[in-house]
């Protein structure tokens, strides 16, 4: 009898392992295999000429650009920020820590598009900053300073969020014990500090660049939509889109493809790197 029990639930084992497999592969097919071979096909269907048209366009390419920049300005702002926050919310005891936690978290639970909004208000014409901003000869909005600024904002927690819990983890211990030996702030932070939270603070930086490339919302509010000088990638693929330019369009949204597929590739490389030093 007890040999009839195990039997069974091996087989229902089984199953259930099958059945949660099955619907992973069913949901991955219909929501992201077939959307980027639909992407592609549309993309092609003007062939290969027709293709190389639409993302060698000045509009297209200086789309492209404009969203590399800014992703690499908001990369490296994000990281200096998420470094210098992170360190002191786990490092250091302070009234208005929760206050500060909850602040940066803010641009998760805010809509992109509002965020934009306040960017807005806060820079435009109607700011008491205006003014001073004019006659600084500084534009924000509807120029390249306000969509940086924008992608700041929407990518700002990702690396903060990804070295808090190993700092929190890390403790104290070995930075106080080397600031006792008389090492150091630079020094503790090189050679205590960084080795356990290097592969954390990298893949939030994969994040953080993932979700730059794709901002549409804020970005969107901010830009003023001017083709070839505030149009983003993902806004130009929407005017393309808007103006019944399919072929452009999924031409240029394989280009995003293109690099989510990079940005993957490096995640997969740096959880595969991180767990093969964990284990040795």
């Amino acid at each position: 009898m007890a040999d009839t029990k195990k039997v069974a639930v091996v087989h229902e084992g089984k199953a259930g392992r099958r059945i949660a497999i099955g619907a992973c592969v069913v949901f991955l097919v219909i929501f992201l295999v077939l959307p980027l071979v639909y992407i592609l096909a549309v993309a092609f269907s003007d062939g290969w000429l027709g293709y190389k048209k639409a993302v060698t366009d000045e509009y297209a390419v200086k789309a492209t650009l404009l969203t590399l920049l800014a992703t690499v300005v908001a990369l490296a702002i994000n990281t200096l920020m998420g470094l210098c926050a992170a360190w002191a919310v786990t490092k250091f005891s302070f009234r208005g820590k929760k206050i500060l936690t909850t602040l940066i978290d803010l641009p998760v639970t805010v809509s992109p598009v509002i965020a934009g909004l306040i960017y807005v208000l806060t820079f435009g014409r109607q700011s008491f900053l205006y003014p001073y901003l004019e006659k600084a000869g500084i534009k924000i909005i509807f120029a390249v300073p306000g969509i940086i600024l924008a992608t700041v904002f929407v990518t700002f927690p990702f690396i903060f969020r990804e070295l808090v819990p190993v700092l929190t983890a890390e403790g104290t211990d070995e930075e106080e014990a080397a600031a006792l030996m008389g090492a150091s702030f630079f020094t503790i932070f090189r050679k205590v500090t960084f080795p356990h939270m290097k592969w954390a603070l990298l893949y939030g930086m994969v994040l953080c660049t993932a979700r730059a490339m794709g901002e549409f919302g804020a970005v969107s509010v901010l830009s003023g939509h001017l083709r070839g000088k505030t149009n983003t990638l993902p806004l130009y693929i929407e005017l393309l889109y808007q103006g019944y330019d399919f072929t452009g369009a999924f031409a240029c949204s394989s280009i995003l493809m293109i690099f989510a597929i990079i940005v993957l590739i490096l995640r997969s490389a740096l959880e595969a790197r991180g767990k093969t030093e964990k284990n040795v």
